[in-house]
């Protein structure tokens, strides 16, 4: 378990998250404002030196590319060896493709990192960064990670603009799977950033965005690398195309501000090649392609390394630069194909737990809204106790336009010590950001129930009744088998 730092060294997603969603969004914006747009970019990005000597090949117009995006707490003037990257994502992009596939290899991992002297270092990955910079990057993923991998660009953000960002787009609705909570008085348990963000689907703005995704004391990489990615996909749901051409020039300023890149994207060629290829995939889904980490013991002094085997790397890759079709079996279909019924709820690794949820739905009883709880719920995993004002939570969600609705959330840990959860979500907020594209609609156990996908996993099942809406979440890192994520929705039950 490691602590955080107050000083921002421990800054877990930099702005990486924050880098993709401009990359991705920025381009429609600037493809409508015409030439001038491509000009302000690489102005604005000519502000910083391009990475020198890059490990990257220049595609040709059209062609799919790879994108490195880094987040390190790099400064100006400040020595590379002072630097770190704490994350390192590759997104893929092709027009032929309905999706843009993204995949977050963990910074703890365990790596040969290739020395200039010839020699090799045993270490995390993310000191390739301080040793060498994103080049070095590049080469330990190349030699150690992924040996067919080639980077197209390399997209370095640098310190200090997440929140800037993250105020330029507004707020973003997630879901977040449990209480994050740390006060700092200078105890050696405690000397970590300060953040007090509940459980619950709810709207994160400013300092709380960036504590949520920076979070890395009482969970692990895969979780973490997990959590980030969810706030991308709920950012780029919910970020419309008339605010970014709204915003573009902000954007545009904070994006060049921070970052540095390889010479290509320093010219308007190189960024209409780019964009032109993003605005092809400005409708795709993102698909993260999760990385095959296996956590190791760390008994004091020793590091928390990460591991990896090759064959599981090499299936991750392929996974990663897979083209996916629209409908094809690889992923469930775009739209609903249509109601498909199950004679009775699935009950594989589901245990009945009626007085435990009877007891959550009991210290809800004040809401204005109907409880229901699950019968079911995962072997071996427990709800959090009932503790007034945090566990079982009650609390409203105002939408967009103020008005306050009605919610309730339940948490339960399945590996509280992993930092794993999952929980169920009741509100009156019918039309929550979250619910709006189900990929599929199925009956199970009486149940029409809307199906969320992340691949081919489940990672939330929602459930309507004329008063609310209700939602079983997985897991941030998706350790629930669909059948489960479907029996515990199936098995809701009114709290009377």
């Amino acid at each position: 378990m490691r602590l955080i730092p107050t000083s921002r060294r421990g800054t877990l997603w930099r702005f990486a998250g924050g880098a993709l969603i401009v990359v991705l969004f920025t381009a429609t914006a600037t493809a409508v404002a015409g030439l001038l747009q491509f000009k302000q970019l690489a102005t604005e990005i000519g502000g910083s030196p391009p990475i020198v000597h890059p490990r990257v090949v220049i595609p040709q117009p059209g062609q799919p590319q790879t994108i490195l995006i880094l987040g390190s707490d790099r400064r100006a003037r400040q020595p590379l060896n002072q630097s770190h990257s704490d994350t390192i994502i590759l997104v893929r992009l092709n027009a032929s493709s309905s999706t843009i596939n993204v995949i977050s290899v963990p910074r703890d991992l365990q790596v040969s990192i290739p020395l200039p002297n010839g020699g090799v270092q045993t270490a995390k990955i993310n000191e390739a960064y301080p040793d060498g910079g994103p080049n070095l990057v590049v080469k330990t993923l190349q030699t150690n990670v992924f040996p067919g991998l080639k980077v197209n660009h390399i997209i370095d953000i640098t310190f200090a603009g997440f929140k800037d960002l993250v105020d330029a787009i507004g707020c973003v609705y997630t879901d977040v799977d449990r209480r994050y909570y740390n006060q700092n008085i200078g105890t050696a348990d405690t000397n970590y950033s300060s953040i007090n963000i509940p459980a619950g689907y709810q709207k994160l703005c400013d300092e709380n965005a960036l504590a949520y995704v920076r979070y890395r004391h009482t969970d692990t990489d895969i979780v973490r690398s997990a959590r980030q990615q969810d706030f991308i996909r709920d950012a780029k749901d919910q970020y419309g195309q008339s605010r970014l051409i709204a915003n573009r020039d902000k954007l545009l300023t904070i994006f060049g501000k921070h970052t540095q890149t390889d010479p290509d994207l320093h010219h308007i060629d190189g960024l209409i090649n780019l964009f032109n290829l993003v605005a092809f995939s400005d409708g795709h889904a993102i698909r993260e392609v999760h990385f095959p980490a296996d956590l190791q013991a760390c008994p004091p002094p020793a590091p928390c390394y990460v591991t990896s085997d090759p064959v599981s790397e090499a299936r991750a890759f392929r996974s990663f630069m897979a083209v996916i079709k629209s409908g094809s079996p690889s992923t469930p279909p775009a739209v609903p194909a249509g109601v498909r019924a199950a004679r009775r709820a699935p009950a594989a690794g589901l245990e009945r737990d009626v007085a435990d949820g009877k007891a959550q739905a009991a210290a809800l009883s004040r809401i204005a809204i109907p409880v229901y709880y699950p019968k079911m719920i995962v072997g071996s995993t427990s709800y959090m106790p009932v503790t007034p004002g945090e566990y079982p939570r009650a609390y409203e969600i105002h939408d967009p336009q103020g008005v306050p609705h009605p919610s309730y959330r339940m948490v339960i840990a399945f590996n509280a010590s992993m930092g794993q959860f999952y929980g169920v979500q009741g509100t009156t907020w019918r039309q929550a950001p979250i619910l709006s594209s189900p990929q599929e609609i199925r009956i199970v156990g009486g149940k029409q129930l809307e199906l969320h996908f992340d691949g081919r996993k489940l990672r939330l099942v929602a459930w309507r009744t004329a008063r609310g809406v209700y939602w079983v979440s997985n897991t941030l890192s998706l350790d629930l088998s669909n059948q489960q994520m479907l029996g515990l929705a199936a098995s809701l039950t009114r709290a009377r």
